[in-house]
């Protein structure tokens, strides 16, 4: 029991700090710091600015071939197509509304792994984790931005060709994705990086995580948590419980251990992306939905992911 509650300990202190900076996001909110104008501009730097640079840096500066795993990335991609593919039969047998099929699935299925999974992979294994973390999300988001136009048009069938445009708009012009893509050849080829350009970086990147979980927890509506209703238990449930499981599971099964399990965890344990409210609303889909699905999962995984590290570590899946 004693093991229990030390690994209990560790786990909060990767998702503790987390805690609470959303805590102060929500407290400078009421208090009027944090405004509406503040959030919408702070999200929108983290999201073209602060993120790609810390991505690119953390990419460009690693050693790929001695921390990149190919197997890791490939089975990331496969596990989640599988985890989409099962949401997407369940919710078309249960759910009868079509304009909130696609939402709950993409709910269900779509981790916030560019910034709830950056900041608990960074705060369990450090910069070595932080770059394994940035391959990660640059091929998750390419591969989320493809399923959720694709259960978004198939929910909503007129939505179909704006769907496509979408799909190739957000895919094309994606900051995470062309900042990690224009990393890796300095990282292939070790090609140095100006000094100042690196310093400069630092700065943008380390402000990443802090602006944007307290942009995060500025952005909650707790009105949205007393509106939850069934379909929302439902995909966060999916979301915070039946993902990281069977992900996990599966990933110990496939031979993952140590780091690599780590992160397959932390990713697939972060809430419900907050891009999935925009598509939505944008695709026609039921965006109130969305935001409670995002509001509960924001606040259930810290409490599920601390659990899911807790028994990792206890069972010494984890060092």
């Amino acid at each position: 029991m004693n093991e229990f509650f030390t690994q209990l300990h560790y786990s909060f202190s990767v998702t503790g700090p987390i805690f609470l900076m959303l805590g102060l996001g929500v407290f400078l909110k009421r208090r009027g710091i944090l405004t509406d104008p503040f959030i919408e501009t702070g999200s929108k730097l983290v999201f073209t600015i602060t993120l790609p640079a810390m991505l690119f840096l953390s990419v460009a500066k690693a050693d790929l071939a001695q921390i990149g795993n190919v197997n890791l990335l490939g089975y990331a991609v496969v596990a989640n197509i599988l985890i989409y593919l099962l949401f997407e039969s369940l919710a078309g047998k249960l759910i009868k509304e079509r304009r909130d099929i696609g939402v709950v699935v993409q709910g269900a299925f779509r981790a916030n792994t560019g910034i709830i999974g950056l900041a608990y992979v960074s705060n369990a294994f450090g910069e070595t984790g932080l770059a394994i973390g940035s391959l990660y999300v640059a091929a998750i988001t390419v591969l989320y931005n493809i399923l959720a136009v694709i259960t978004l048009s198939r929910a909503n069938p007129q939505q179909q060709q704006l769907g496509t445009r979408f799909l190739i708009r957000s895919i094309t012009t994606n900051p995470l994705i062309l900042s990690i893509v224009l990393a890796l050849p300095f990282s292939v080829f070790t090609i140095p990086i100006p000094q100042i350009l690196t310093d400069s970086g630092r700065y943008f990147a380390d402000m990443t995580l802090p602006l944007a979980l307290l942009c995060t927890g500025a952005s909650l509506d707790f009105k949205q948590l007393r509106q939850s209703s069934t379909l929302t238990h439902f995909a966060s449930s999916g979301r915070l419980i039946i993902a990281p499981l069977l992900i996990t599971l599966a990933g110990y099964w496939a031979g993952f251990r140590e780091l690599e399990l780590g992160i397959i965890f932390l990713m697939s344990a972060a809430p419900t992306a907050a891009a999935s409210y925009v598509m939505a609303r944008n695709m026609g889909g039921n965006a109130n939905l969305a935001a409670n699905i995002i509001a509960i999962t924001t606040l259930g995984s810290l409490f599920t992911c601390s659990l899911g590290i807790t028994l990792l570590k206890t069972f010494r899946l984890i060092d």
